[in-house]
């Protein structure tokens, strides 16, 4: 049975602030690893690999902030920048593969970003039990992973808030990519966030089935838009580009339309005129802080790292002051506390 940690060494992951083959981008170098699955690892040979999901690197989402993750893991250990690298797969059949060029040249860390790497990532675990890895939005039961998730439906949440204190049509909309676990807890949260504050106001939701086509999320964000809302916030990785692409086109011509982003601050990507916030999710502080625990010794395998709320884990982007009022910043804020409290239980399933 995993042990569940709130957040991971709470001093450490105190997140203050506020990728076979055909699939890669960039060779592995080869070469021997500091102690391997052993003890610490003189930081000045540490290395550390990381493969994506179908959505790529540059997603402007979740794998992109895992990968900033690791490049400041770089920066703060002065490490050679072949130490840090990055696989990038095509489909899944990529995953295994690329999981294993890591482990088997003794890395000694490897990351698997996204839940649809879940069961991979646990075959390569098993046979590989002195290999280290550690893996984002999915749970993999073994000794030798370390499992970060987190509290989506909190953050979601709270963009619920913002959509429905903002919306003039009382019509908002949610894009998904892959209906999994833990894009229904972004749909669950968001709707809740929504009703808490105006259970009038409609919530339309499409699920595209991908996350990494951005035309099928233009397409899905045409749809909802068409049905006269307002406000449309996706969880759909690179599809979501294609929301932002739909909000522009549609603001161009005069509608007053806007987006709400995810994983990252998305106002930086496509711009404060159509991203009214974005739910973050400090992947890139998880990684960060994960992948020094295991340089240092510490490294939690067998452990689920839980980040919501509470632990600075989630929450809106600082940039949110840009569009939102001062007063839905401040109704935020009392719900964000109502949260942390146990006073209200935002719905995951």
């Amino acid at each position: 049975m995993k042990k569940v940690f709130s957040a991971l060494s709470v001093a450490t992951l105190s997140l203050s602030l506020v990728l076979a083959g055909c699939g890669t981008t960039q060779e592995a170098p080869q070469g021997q690893a500091g102690e391997g699955a052993g003890g610490e690892t003189p930081a000045a040979t540490a290395r550390v690999g990381m493969v994506t999901d179908v959505g790529g690197v540059n997603d402007n989402s979740f794998n992109q902030s895992a990968w900033e993750g690791l490049q400041a893991l770089r920066t703060e250990l002065n490490l050679p920048e072949a130490n840090v690298n990055y696989l990038q797969s095509t489909s899944d059949a990529d995953y295994v593969p690329n999981l294993n060029q890591f482990v088997k040249d003794n890395w000694d860390l490897t990351w698997g970003i996204g839940f649809l790497m879940g069961d991979h990532l646990k075959k390569v675990a098993d046979e590989n039990p002195n290999a280290k890895l550690a893996i984002i939005d999915a749970e993999v039961d073994a000794p030798n992973v370390a499992s970060v998730l987190f509290k989506e439906h909190e953050g979601a949440f709270l963009a619920g808030v913002v959509a429905a204190k903002m919306s003039q049509s009382k019509k908002v909309g949610f894009v998904g990519g892959v209906e999994i676990p833990v894009i229904k807890r972004f749909e669950l949260g968001f709707e809740a966030g929504v009703k808490a504050v105006d259970p009038e106001v409609q919530v339309i939701k499409i699920y595209t089935g991908f996350f990494d086509k951005p035309d099928e999320g233009k397409s899905a964000a045409a749809q909802i838009y068409g049905q006269g809302a307002d406000i449309i916030f996706h969880a759909a990785g690179q599809t979501g580009d294609g929301v932002f692409n739909e909000g522009k086109d549609r603001k161009s011509k005069g509608e007053n339309v806007w987006v709400i982003g995810v994983d990252k601050d998305q106002s930086l990507t496509f711009g404060d005129d159509i991203t009214l916030t974005s739910m973050v999710k400090r992947v890139d502080e998880a990684v960060l802080r994960v992948s020094k625990d295991a340089i240092d010794g510490n490294f939690p395998g067998g452990s689920i790292v839980w980040l919501g709320l509470a632990e600075d884990g989630v929450g809106l982007a600082e940039t949110s002051s840009k569009n939102v009022p001062e007063d839905v910043l401040a109704l935020v804020e009392e719900y964000k506390q109502k949260i942390v409290s146990g006073e209200i239980n935002v719905p995951a399933e």
